[in-house]
This record gives C-alpha cells, sequence and structure tokens, in this order.
C-alpha cells in the first residue's frame, strides 16, 4: 500500500516508517499538517497513519478537513492519548481506528490490514485467486497447501491487485502503490515484478491490458 504517515516524533517515525517498508508498503513520512496537506494534494494514498498533536496543530483538523472533502481514504490515529472522550472525538471525526502509543508494531499491522479489508469489500482474510490461497492477515500464499514464497516488493504488487480485484491498474499506478517520494525507480522495474510474479503464480495469474496496464485473473 501507498501509506502517508504524519507523526512528528523523530524516533517513532522513523522505526514505523521502517517497518512498513520492510513489509513491502511504500510510506511518505511528513512531520507537520501542513506538509500532509502538501502530499494529499498531489498523491493518492491507500491509508494516512495520522498523529493527533503535531507542531502545527491538531491532526483532527486534518482528518476533518479530508472527509469535509469527500475523500473516504482509511485512517488510523496514532496518539498518546488515552482518554475515552479523545477516542470518541477522533471516531466521530471520521477516523477507522484508533491505536493509543506506546504499542506493538505487529499490532499496527494487523490494524493496518483489517481497515484495508473493510475498504476493499471483503472482510475475510483468506481469498481464493484460482488454484490458489491468498491471506491477507498473514502475508502468504499456497498451492493446495504449498507455500509460494514471495518477496515484500512481489507481495506489495499482489496486494495492489487483490486490493482492486478485475481492475485494470497501470504501469504509473503500480509504481505508486510500491513507492514512496523520491525512491529511483527503474524504467522496467514494474515489467520485472510482474513477470517474477507470473513465473512464482502462474503465467495466466497477471494479464497484460494492452496500452493500458495489467489485472489479476481469479
Amino acid at each position: 500500500m501507498r501509506i502517508l504517515l504524519v507523526e512528528d516524533a523523530e524516533d517513532l517515525g522513523a522505526v514505523i516508517r521502517d517497518e512498513m517498508t520492510d513489509g513491502g508498503h511504500a510510506v511518505d513520512w511528513v512531520q507537520r499538517l501542513a506538509h500532509a496537506q502538501a502530499s494529499l494534494l498531489t498523491t493518492h494514498y491507500d491509508l494516512i497513519l495520522l498523529d493527533l498533536m503535531l507542531p502545527d496543530g491538531s491532526g483532527i483538523d486534518l482528518l476533518l478537513r479530508i472527509r469535509q472533502s469527500g475523500a473516504a481514504t482509511p485512517v488510523i490515529i496514532l496518539t498518546a492519548r488515552d482518554q475515552i472522550s479523545d477516542r470518541i472525538k477522533g471516531l466521530n471525526a471520521g477516523a477507522d481506528d484508533y491505536l493509543v502509543k506506546p504499542f506493538d508494531l505487529s499490532e499496527l499491522a494487523a490494524r493496518i490490514a483489517a481497515v484495508s479489508r473493510r475498504y476493499t469489500g471483503n472482510p475475510n482474510p483468506v481469498r481464493q485467486l484460482g488454484p490458489l490461497e491468498v491471506d491477507l492477515n498473514r502475508r502468504s500464499v499456497s498451492r493446495d497447501g504449498a507455500p509460494i514464497n514471495l518477496t515484500a516488493r512481489e507481495w506489495a504488487l499482489l496486494e495492489a491487485f487483490m486490493q482492486r480485484p478485475g481492475a485494470v491498474l497501470s504501469k504509473a499506478q503500480l509504481e505508486d502503490h510500491l513507492y514512496a517520494f523520491g525512491a529511483e525507480i527503474e524504467s522496467n522495474t514494474i515489467e520485472v515484478y510482474i513477470s517474477r510474479l507470473r513465473k512464482k503464480l502462474g503465467r495466466d495469474r497477471v494479464e497484460t491490458v494492452r496500452g493500458l496496464g495489467y489485472r489479476i485473473i481469479d
């Protein structure tokens, strides 16, 4: 997923960014509301991780503006505020989940996966893709019970297709899903990862739609 992380704490922000990146997500990390707003104007995000107490204002204000604009991007609040009233305020403002600091990174990953499933319209973490079984919770793929090992980037690419089953995704859309701002991307990177997925999942699993992009076939 392409994730916008809005967190001003250097240590925590770096840890979350690195953990999410290692998991195959593309993470743009900003430390100010103004920078978050600028990022949202230019980039489509699959998820926002939002701190509430920021140097230039409240994360709640940003969340309200996001929802008032009509955007349905999932938002998980990350904050040290643990009062019930704060949680209610955040959820009423349009947050999808609320995680109190300090938290375990594995719990954050599970919350992200759960929110992502809700937004794709299928709460079941286990999906069938032809003869393949894809477990979105465990981030695993198997054929007839035999595991298929995917790298973090290969999984991220598969996840992009699973989030929009049947949709044709362009090369630019896939690059946005896999890479954060400033990342160096070779011109044939997506083609390389598509080729690897086909070798592991089956050549007929990923279809090339000439002139448009790629889509997954179930």
